[in-house]
């Protein structure tokens, strides 16, 4: 017997949950089941720094090294939306650089950033394929950090 195939919105579901439960556990007791949530044929992108990794053990790499490299204030959630190909996800990080695990980071360890950061994910039958990592890197305190926090957002604070 074939499966009946999923509806768009089923779809569309679907994508979203594995956004949800891939930003669940970006920490290093979750990137197992991170990088459980890719395609083998992952493209992992940030384009404002040059980075582009097509090899889920070197994601899983990078992803560690950044974790080494920051004390996370607050996340900051403004949007999230799915096609049946596509997710998108909008937030603010704050957090004070510790480390060098950020390649081709802007700031030195010891800055404290706000991070405008947009993700697109492209989703293959429930995983994703892609992640493009959009950063809008700036220091937390200055004049041009004027996000336009919708209401109802949800803010995460970390001790």
């Amino acid at each position: 017997m074939t499966p009946t195939p999923l509806t768009r919105d089923e779809i569309i579901a679907r994508n979203l949950a594995a956004v949800a439960d891939h930003f669940a556990n970006e920490n290093p007791d979750g990137i197992a089941r991170v990088i459980a949530g890719y395609t083998d044929d992952i493209v992992w992108e940030g384009p404002a720094r040059g980075i582009l990794i097509r090899d889920k053990l070197e994601v899983q790499r990078a992803y560690l090294r950044l974790f080494e490299s920051m004390d996370v204030h607050k996340v900051t959630h403004l949007y999230r939306f799915a096609t049946e190909d596509w997710a998108f996800d909008d937030s603010i990080i704050e957090f004070t650089l510790t480390g060098d695990g950020f390649t081709n980071c802007p700031f030195e360890p010891g800055t404290r950033v706000s991070m405008r950061l947009v993700h697109a994910f492209q989703l293959r039958d429930g995983k994703i394929c892609r992640e493009n990592g959009y950063e809008i890197w700036r220091h937390a305190h200055d004049s041009i950090v004027l996000d336009d926090v919708p209401a109802g957002s949800h803010t995460e604070t970390f001790g």
